[in-house]
């Protein structure tokens, strides 16, 4: 075996290490989101506050669209939302003329325990602190 084979193995066995950890990190951090969002979802149902429709929406436009989910928007731009299940939902969607005949099926994604993470300065929140001040506006949303 060669010096050079022994420090490309040696680099590739560094680097799937590091993926593992990322990955365990990441899996453990949406788990940890996971659980926010239901007792937010718990919260808001023993607050009596009531679920509604969730849209998506086109963020260039304003147009908005029928989805298959309801809960409460995190956000008061309407971009994100929780359903009845604790799922986390993107509400951002291109523009589409199916969309705007047949609706939008939104499917939850992994939640984050930061969220905005990359958008403009100042956009990104805390998950916890984000559903809190959601909590906390109630109906006045």
């Amino acid at each position: 075996m060669s010096p050079d084979s022994s420090w490309r193995d040696e680099r590739r066995e560094a680097f799937a290490a590091h993926a593992a950890a990322l990955d365990r990190r990441r899996a453990a951090e949406t788990e940890q989101a996971r659980k926010l969002l239901l007792g937010f979802v718990r919260a808001m149902v023993q607050r009596g506050i009531q679920p509604g429709p969730l849209r998506a929406r086109v963020p260039e436009s304003g147009t908005s669209y029928r989805t298959n989910i309801s809960g409460w928007y995190l956000r008061r731009n309407k971009s994100l939302g929780a359903d009845l299940e604790g799922g986390y939902c993107i509400l951002d969607v291109p523009a589409s003329l199916r969309s705007r005949l047949f609706g939008v099926r939104i499917e939850p994604t992994d939640p984050p325990l930061t969220v905005g993470v990359g958008a403009r300065d100042g956009e990104s929140i805390a998950l916890e602190e984000l559903l809190r001040l959601r909590l906390e506006a109630g109906e006045d949303w």
